[in-house]
């Protein structure tokens, strides 16, 4: 047999060796528990929002500074600027909540996936990354649920068993 046709070794382990090894690591990150993934998806995109709900505040009344900045620098269309500051406070401050105790979990990250279309398309599209990133942890929420750690979960155990 040629040097050509010899199966090349990696630092004396054999090609199966390596292919086996491989195998076994994607088996064992495959057992990763969705609940896991979902639960981490919901806090940390519920912190995200939760931290500008608080940005936006006062106490119990919103920032002048939150309407100025909806009326001068976010351009939204369609939606006049005290409207659009009042709606994105709430949203801001109500969905996160749903999201962290896992309570009407996909809705409140539709809800938040809409708003971070519409971050993303008027107020700052040069940050896709960033609202990517965003998009995916909600879409990982709306596709596989938030998982076993959820009011959800607990709800849909009592009220609808399988």
């Amino acid at each position: 047999m040629s040097d050509q046709t010899r199966p090349a070794k990696l630092s004396g382990v054999s090609p199966n060796a390596f292919v086996n090894l491989v195998a076994s690591l994607i088996k064992l990150l495959e057992k990763t528990p969705q609940s896991f993934i979902s639960a981490l998806a919901r806090v940390i995109i519920a912190l995200v929002f939760w931290k500008s709900a608080l940005t936006k505040i006062d106490g119990f009344s919103i920032r002048d500074a939150t309407f100025m900045l909806f009326e001068y620098e976010y351009n939204l269309p369609v939606i006049a600027p005290q409207t659009a500051a009042y709606m994105a406070t709430f949203a801001e401050l109500v969905f996160p909540v749903l999201l962290f105790i896992g309570l009407a979990s996909r809705f409140s990250a539709a809800a938040l996936l809409v708003m971070t279309a519409v971050i993303q398309s008027f107020v700052y599209p040069e940050a896709y990354i960033l609202h990517g990133l965003w998009a995916i942890a909600l879409l990982i929420i709306i596709a596989r649920g938030p998982g076993i750690f959820s009011a959800d979960f607990l709800i849909r155990k009592k009220y609808m068993p399988e």
